[in-house]
């Protein structure tokens, strides 16, 4: 491939965010102060990703199918880990027409509101063009995914290509702001936000609800696609049942799951959304890390929504990361 000066952005200075509003389109403040150094893409206008995957793929050339392209049954597809590249290949490799399709199908896998924040962390985490793609299939065909990957990022665009998944498979996302080492604020961080409604969940529990919500035991560690591994039923899971929370509680729990699905495009957390309810949200799980405090605080840094068929894994310590599979 002709080798092209990748369009860096410069780091982005963060400021804290607060806890996000109840919508999927969330209305947490802007994690940044700065402009993107990138031409402005609204993620609202002009054809959606799926669509720039077919015209990235027509612009490859032979070389380029050689070193991104793999069958749809590949498993390199499904496999999701905290910091890895899915092939050789950099962004920057690409043309500077190419390298700005592949980041506006990146931007429009997210929400307007979230779109530029996800892409600077991204930026601020090792940058986006040092990322890898693959793309699995032919797109048109009826069985594609592009797949976005780097520290702290995998992101996945099928076109509902992948039958009973949200996102076309697992996910991830992540944060280190600032130092690899976070303090209890998190000050910074692109997702706390998630984890500070969380906590604010925790607080309404009372003091029965704690004692089984509260595990004292270390997290259950990161282990590539083993991490997000669901049990298939309800037997096995930890913490405490949906079922066993007030209405008033199972309100600020739908906005713990409307703030873990903010940062994604309409239809993706919409579908999440659906394949959650269909497999009952009442059966779903949620777990606090006692061992796990940064700050020795009390506020959460570790914790988890797990279900039968779905496990959100929120990891806050050392810094954000953030394990993400829901089935049908």
């Amino acid at each position: 491939m002709t080798q092209q000066p990748s369009n860096s952005l410069s780091r982005r200075k963060f400021v804290t965010a607060t806890v996000g509003g109840a919508a999927i389109a969330s209305t947490a403040p802007l994690f940044f102060d700065a402009k993107p150094a990138y031409a402005k893409v609204d993620v609202t206008k002009g054809p959606d990703s799926e669509t720039l995957v077919t015209t990235l793929y027509k612009s490859l050339n032979e070389e380029q199918r050689a070193a991104i392209c793999l069958p749809f049954d590949h498993p390199q597809r499904s496999r999701v880990e905290n910091n890895w590249h899915i092939n050789k290949t950099r962004i920057s490799q690409f043309t500077k027409d190419q390298q700005a399709m592949i980041r506006e199908i990146f931007l429009k896998l997210h929400s307007p509101e979230y779109a530029d924040k996800v892409f600077g962390q991204v930026e601020h985490d090792g940058g986006f063009a040092k990322g890898s793609i693959g793309l699995f299939g032919k797109p048109g065909s009826g069985k594609f995914e592009f797949v976005y990957t780097g520290r702290h990022c995998t992101r996945r665009c099928d076109g509902d290509s992948v039958e009973g998944t949200a996102f076309g498979g697992p996910i991830f996302y992540g944060h280190a702001a600032g130092t690899f080492y976070e303090e209890a604020d998190h000050k910074g961080n692109a997702y706390w936000f998630q984890a500070k409604r969380a906590n604010e969940l925790y607080q309404a529990l009372d003091g029965k609800q704690r004692k089984v919500a509260l595990l004292d035991k270390r997290s259950r560690g990161e282990r590539g696609n083993k991490t997000i591994q669901t049990k298939g039923s309800t037997k096995g899971l930890e913490g405490l049942p949906v079922s066993e929370l007030a209405a008033d509680q199972k309100g600020l729990f739908q906005k713990v799951l409307t703030d873990l699905l903010a940062p994604f495009r309409k239809q993706d957390a919409a579908e999440a959304m659906k394949l959650i309810k269909a497999n009952d949200l009442e059966k779903l799980h949620i777990s606090y890390y006692k061992k796990e405090n940064i700050g020795e605080d009390e506020v959460w840094d570790v914790w988890q929504v797990e279900g039968p068929k779905m496990v959100w894994y929120f990891r806050g310590k050392p810094h954000v990361h953030v394990w993400a599979n829901i089935e049908a």
